[in-house]
């Protein structure tokens, strides 16, 4: 009897931290949840509750649905998003398996390149890219982000899938050369169809900087019609210092989802990608 099972210990030990990092992730969805649903009356006023709707309204959405171009911003943000992401996962193996699997004069030094440019900060870029941007004569257009994100996004879908790809056992590549099986087609194959998480992790990391990005966005595109949703949310509802705070909070709650959306069906994928990926790198 002396030291009794402390029945009690094992559950705060786990939903206590548990409920703290809960608490903490969506602490920003409920804030912006509740901005979104408080009329103007409430909204300005210092003496109510901040975390409370006393009287809950739908009058911020349908203003930035009937008001504003937000579907059309979120159809660019998704058709940005998408083509960055796919450039990228595509370009990335390209990169990523000759790595991973030949043995080649410099490939160390490309490994450290892509590494090193990977830590390049974008900010110093964009001067430069806007200035090619200019000359090809893709300002305000939806290629003009298309063509830059991938610069940022495909050194670290390269690192991530080197990790990935040499975690697949070489003995199983070796067979299929053995049956006559070409290079191209035991990565096709082979390799590829095994490294599936290492591809969502990589997916979804280049969808969600790509669909958050504003920097760029903000320099290329001026244009109402095509803006994304980051730069059309802060361009058209913030006008001098009069801020739309309600329409603010709903736009960024409906950009979020899709991401939200996303981790909430492969976040297993995602963090068995990561770990993966960064001990075999």
């Amino acid at each position: 009897m002396t030291g009794g099972p402390r029945w009690w210990l094992r559950p705060v030990q786990l939903w206590l931290p548990l409920g703290f990092f809960l608490l903490t992730g969506l602490a920003p969805f409920y804030w912006m949840l509740v901005t979104s649903l408080k009329p103007n009356a409430e909204l300005y006023n210092k003496r109510i509750m901040p975390l409370i709707v006393y009287h809950p309204t739908l009058k911020h959405y349908v203003d930035l649905l009937t008001e504003t171009s937000f579907l059309t911003w979120t159809y660019n943000t998704m058709l940005v998003a998408v083509a960055s992401t796919a450039i990228s996962l595509v370009l990335g193996t390209m990169l990523a398996y000759p790595l991973a699997r030949m043995r080649f004069a410099g490939a160390g030094l490309i490994a450290a390149t892509i590494a090193a440019t990977y830590l390049v900060p974008q900010p110093l870029l964009f001067i430069p890219l806007a200035d090619i941007i200019n000359g090809l004569g893709l300002s305000n257009t939806l290629t003009a982000l298309i063509l830059t994100y991938p610069t940022m996004l495909i050194p670290f879908c390269a690192w991530l899938l080197v990790g990935y790809f040499k975690t697949v056992p070489p003995e199983l590549e070796e067979a299929a050369r053995i049956d006559g099986a070409s290079r191209f087609q035991t990565m096709v194959r082979i390799i590829l169809p095994l490294c599936v998480p290492g591809f969502i992790s990589a997916g979804i990391f280049a969808f969600t900087l790509s669909q958050n990005e504003f920097l760029y966005a903000l320099i290329f595109l001026t244009k109402t019609d095509v803006r994304t949703v980051p730069v059309g949310a802060i361009a058209e509802l913030i006008r001098g210092d009069v801020f739309y705070w309600g329409q603010l909070m709903a736009a960024a709650l409906l950009g979020s989802l899709p991401v939200a959306f996303i981790y909430s069906f492969f976040v297993e994928h995602y963090v068995a990608g990561l770990t993966a990926g960064s001990v075999k790198a």
